[in-house]
């Protein structure tokens, strides 16, 4: 059966850092796509950012861009989300997918077929 499951969420102060880590398991062949979306109170569920399992390239939303980093660990099936110089706008629940497919954007929320939980981020003083 296949799952994602997240960790590494928390409770930090503005300017923080965290890293969420995302487990991929159950898949006969790894997903193209892995990617991170969060859905802060008010707000539409949101992509982060995305990593292309095969090639490593990555990809983020301008509001993250220089503070987040993607990043996998193939032999652990596990991607990361390092993420800095956190602010309270961050804040939010964020999920782990993962495609199959890689046609069309990579910020396409329906495109993915796998989710996990989420892990709850809060960043406040």
């Amino acid at each position: 059966q296949v799952s994602l499951t997240e960790s590494g969420g928390g409770s930090v102060q503005p300017g923080g850092s965290l890293r969420l880590s995302c487990v991929a398991s159950g898949f006969d062949f790894p997903p193209v796509i892995v990617a991170w979306f969060r859905r802060s109170p008010g707000k539409r569920r949101e992509g982060v950012g995305s990593i292309y399992t095969q090639s490593g390239a990555t990809y983020y939303a301008d509001s993250v861009k220089g503070r987040f980093t993607l990043s996998q660990d193939s032999a652990k099936n596990t991607v990361y989300l390092q993420m800095q110089d956190l602010k309270p706008e961050d804040s939010g629940m964020y999920y782990c997918a993962a495609r199959v497919g890689s046609g069309g954007s990579w910020t396409y929320e329906y495109a993915y077929s796998y989710w996990g939980p989420g892990t709850q981020v809060n960043v406040s003083s």
